[in-house]
């Protein structure tokens, strides 16, 4: 009888490692031959021995990033930066994008992806993505500088355990978010990594665009629901029947599940649908760009989305935000031994949704909106981690190519010796 043979995630990435290790050693000494090869055709003169270097690198693992990296491409190449952009994704928006400058290619999906990363050569890497050096994704020797940036507004130590660590470079939001670096970088005893605070590139563009699309029409006072996914989101911990409350109160309701609720969680939702279908008071909504829902809405009722802070800050509006239990364990966050800064922001921005007050929505509705308090908290929120308020791709794009500059000197310091 054949057993078939299972391997964990864990001994996986460890096996992957080892291969990609061994590979590159074997890389190593045949480039180092090739180039011993032309200095002794050469007659002992000096010989080029790196082969093709990309200057600038972006790499995203999902083509949800693109809205972070556009407008620091759309800069880099209005000042004839070339760029290497490299995704996951193979329907990324990047790949047909219109920039001269900005050179998209889709590099496969896992492992395939991971191979061509860990043998990059490149002077400069920049990534949205964590994880760098701890899982399949490897630092590669060929490349001199690895920089992450945010994709969200918040800390940066609600990633996985080590998720920044081995970054050389990390563009923040806020300086709490140096502070934490720096405290993390001192317990493990890690070198001290260059924090620079830039803002919010994404966020800015959000608000450019919010601004040239003019005021909204005026409507009845309209309650966007937008749950995350999972044993933790609204629908898993209150059901449907918030739905119910909400109409109860009299205003239009929009309904904005999670897209991958649609496929993890189809029959709940399927259930959720057909006893709440669609009417002249009620929208489900699964348009994939949600600028003009979130301009709609006057409020959102979520949970832990993402969109909760783009809401907040960018739009000026009230949230309510669920009473989920949140676990610091898997993430960084859990050597801090503090209060995770999120659950610090969140009650200034808006109130706590449940399962005692849910018969009192709109009361908690009508609140949330018309107490200034709520209006002056999105102030404090946004001033802790929103710093450089419109000029975060400008701030972003001077640091990079500074940056660059300063490591092709190095480059050409080196190759003169």
């Amino acid at each position: 009888m054949i057993m078939a043979l299972y391997i964990d995630p864990g001994t996986g990435s460890i096996l992957f490692a080892v291969l990609i290790g061994i590979l590159g050693a074997i890389r190593y000494v045949i480039r180092i031959g090739i180039v011993k090869l032309k200095f002794m055709l050469s007659g002992g003169k000096k010989v080029d021995n790196n082969g093709e270097v990309i200057p600038f690198v972006i790499y995203s693992d999902n083509k949800r990033y693109w809205n972070v990296f556009e407008p620091i491409c759309r800069e880099l190449d209005r000042r004839g930066m070339k760029v290497l952009y490299m995704t996951q994704s193979p329907d990324d928006p990047a790949l047909n994008n219109p920039y001269e400058n900005i050179k998209a290619e889709f590099i496969g999906e896992t492992n395939k992806a991971f191979v061509r990363l860990n043998f990059l050569e490149a002077t400069m890497l920049l990534s949205t993505t964590p994880g760098l050096d701890v899982y399949q994704w490897k630092k590669s020797k060929g490349v001199k500088h690895y920089c992450h940036i945010l994709h969200a507004a918040g800390e940066v130590v609600l990633y996985r355990m080590f998720g920044i660590d081995y970054y050389d470079s990390l563009l923040l939001s806020g300086e709490y978010q140096v502070e934490e670096v720096r405290q993390l970088e001192k317990m493990r005893n890690l070198p001290a990594k260059e924090c620079y605070v830039v803002g919010l590139p994404y966020m800015d563009e959000m608000v450019r665009r919010l601004k040239e699309s003019g005021p909204s029409e005026p409507h009845e006072r309209t309650v966007l629901l937008a749950p995350s996914w999972g044993p933790s989101a609204i629908f898993s911990k209150f059901g449907g029947d918030i739905i119910g409350k909400l109409l109860d109160t009299g205003y239009h309701v929009i309904v904005r599940p999670h897209p991958q609720s649609f496929v993890s969680e189809k029959e709940m939702l399927d259930k959720i649908m057909e006893k709440y279908p669609e009417s002249d008071r009620l929208e489900w909504n699964r348009d994939v760009d949600n600028f003009e829902v979130l301009k709609r809405a006057d409020i959102l009722i979520s949970d832990f989305s993402g969109v909760t802070f783009d809401f907040a800050l960018v739009y000026d509006k009230p949230i309510i935000y669920a009473d989920t239990e949140f676990d610091t364990a898997p993430y960084d966050a859990w050597w801090l031994k503090k209060e995770v800064w999120t659950l610090t922001a969140l009650p200034r921005i808006g109130m706590k949704l449940e399962e005692n007050n849910m018969d009192s929505l709109k009361e908690m509705i009508d609140t949330c909106i018309e107490d200034p308090k709520f209006a002056e908290g999105r102030k404090e929120v946004r001033s802790e981690t929103w710093c450089y308020y419109e000029e975060g791709t400008r701030r972003t794009v001077d640091w990079l190519m500074n940056k660059y500059e300063e490591l092709s000197k190095e480059d050409k310091q080196e190759t003169e010796k």
